[in-house]
């Protein structure tokens, strides 16, 4: 994860409406199908007894899903220093003038600040909710339904959270038609870029000078190309820590970059430069054939659309990185 942004960010205040504001916010869509609903995750199982209308997500980028379903979380947690909220194109509009409660940075969260909120159900999909966590929020008697079991913390793919979060929420079956336009989407790329399947690609971040992130094939953006149709270097899992979706790298590990292309999540021009300028990686064939790309995380805020990766953010990641991949030079 991108998650060295974090320090180039400054810290901003936390938005919320009233409880009137984030009542009728959170009841916006949020009658659905049958209940009671049980939902398996991580920790067991949560048998959800009706229709949310108060909901605290706790993953990353998991209120994109919620709100793709109709529904205004009510709190949402911090990720880069950011609002989670209104920030992002892909979300800015459904948010509106009502925005969450900030409950929490990453995966430290305010319980207090949570069970003032009064919710009737918690997701935590893309997150590292550890079990004394999943265990305080039960006491509260507030439905949680915590990560993907069968996946590791910030692994489960975007399909699996969406149908968690769908079911959750009564919306299975708009859960899953969201899940198949997205997938088409990526099918149509595919399609007319057939020269994808026949490339390799890597993705990397560096945030501090002589350190370097790869991303493995669990990743959110690494998936996001894998569906685009490019293959992955599964050297690069064997890098990384066991439970990790990031190898880190030395400036003399940088061959591990090397591949048919190379897309580099920065911040800012002066990191472009200073990887650019990287003795070690001016010696890459990628690099000496300007087979790279360097992707701006905000402004355009692409990075941050498939770093996201999720049934929002997919469709804004698509329409800007194609046209950037395709005019890049071979």
């Amino acid at each position: 994860m991108a998650v060295a942004l974090a320090a180039a960010l400054a810290l901003t205040a936390c938005g919320g409406g009233s409880d009137k504001e984030e009542d009728s916010a959170a009841k916006e869509g949020s009658s659905g199908g049958a209940f009671p609903v049980t939902v398996e995750h991580k920790y067991g199982s949560t048998e959800i007894k009706k229709a949310p209308k108060r909901v605290v997500t706790l993953g990353l980028s998991d209120q994109d899903a919620v709100l793709a379903l109709g529904v205004k979380p009510v709190g949402s947690v911090d990720w880069f220093k950011e609002k989670p909220y209104g920030k992002w194109p892909w979300t800015k509009d459904l948010w509106g003038s009502r925005t969450p409660t900030v409950v929490g940075e990453r995966d430290e969260y305010n319980m207090e600040k949570i069970a003032g909120l009064k919710p009737d159900l918690v997701v935590a999909q893309y997150s590292g909710m550890k079990k004394e966590q999943y265990e305080t929020l039960k006491k509260m008697g507030v439905p949680v339904v915590a990560q993907p079991k069968g996946h590791a913390d910030y692994m489960a793919p975007w399909q699996v959270s969406t149908r968690q979060i769908g079911k959750a929420l009564g919306k299975e079956g708009e859960a899953e038609k969201k899940i198949a336009d997205i997938s088409a989407r990526f099918k149509a790329v595919r399609e007319k870029h057939p020269e994808f399947a026949k490339q390799t690609l890597t993705v990397a971040d560096s945030f501090e000078a002589g350190k370097y992130s790869a991303f493995t094939k669990g990743d959110p953006k690494a998936i996001f190309f894998s569906e685009l149709g490019f293959k992955l270097k599964p050297e690069i899992d064997k890098l990384a820590k066991p439970g990790w979706n990031v190898a880190e790298l030395s400036a003399e590990k940088l061959d591990v970059l090397d591949a048919d292309r190379l897309v580099w999540v920065t911040s800012s021009t002066q990191a472009n430069d200073r990887i650019k300028g990287e003795p070690f990686y001016k010696k890459l064939k990628v690099a000496e054939e300007k087979r790279d790309l360097f992707v701006p995380y905000e402004g355009p805020d692409v990075g941050a659309a498939f770093s996201f990766n999720t049934v929002l953010s997919i469709p804004y990641a698509i329409d800007e990185i194609v046209p950037l991949l395709t005019a890049a030079k071979n």
